[in-house]
């Protein structure tokens, strides 16, 4: 099963691995929040998750996949090289992790490799990985960034939250401080280019 967003890229990452005699396509999607029940429906052995999907991001999909379809594999696809999002995705429980530049013959290689429960991924990121360092945040303190990234208010994410309005912005000095930050904009800037968020 594969899901991503860009039409054009989805259609020739299809066409490439239906070539492969011993890959077939039986699904795709483009946006996340098709993700689990178009894997319910169809069982694949591997599913190709985008990381950067709309309604839903591949990384909460693959969270959900994983509890509810724990025998489909994941492999998540990566414009993006943050040592960040690779952990975030290792955590989730992604069984793979490789860059969208990588050459056809290495995703079809990844998937082969993800389907037999060997886990795959891109060296040059684990690397880096491995190099970077962790986020300084708490996973609730991610979580408000997170939301404040998605254009939610302090009001909104307090009742989201379950917290009270004053906790929220709280949350948001505190981040702010711990990211040596400007302010709210730059935190979010900060924490997606090192891949927390």
């Amino acid at each position: 099963m594969l899901a991503e967003d860009m039409h054009m890229v989805r259609g020739a990452l299809v066409a490439l691995l239906n070539l492969e005699p011993d890959i077939e396509v039986v699904a795709e999607v483009s946006s996340g929040t098709d993700i689990l029940p178009t894997a319910q429906r169809v069982c694949p052995d591997v599913a190709v998750i985008d990381i950067d999907l709309p309604g839903k991001d591949g990384l909460t999909a693959l969270s959900e996949i994983h509890a509810a379809c724990p025998e489909v594999r994941t492999l998540i696809l990566t414009g993006l090289g943050r040592p960040g999002n690779l952990r975030r995705a290792l955590s989730a429980k992604a069984t793979g992790f490789l860059l969208k530049d990588a050459p056809p013959t290495e995703l079809a290689d990844a998937i082969r490799s993800v389907a037999a429960g060997r886990r795959v991924v891109d060296s040059q990121l684990a690397m880096s990985a491995w190099d970077s360092a962790e986020s300084p945040l708490t996973a609730r303190e991610t979580e408000v960034l997170r939301l404040t990234a998605e254009g939610l208010q302090a009001v909104d994410i307090a009742a989201q939250m379950f917290l009270s309005v004053g906790t929220v912005r709280n949350y948001v000095t505190t981040i702010i401080n711990k990211l040596n930050a400007r302010n709210r904009v730059d935190a979010i800037r900060i924490a997606r280019e090192a891949g927390w968020l």
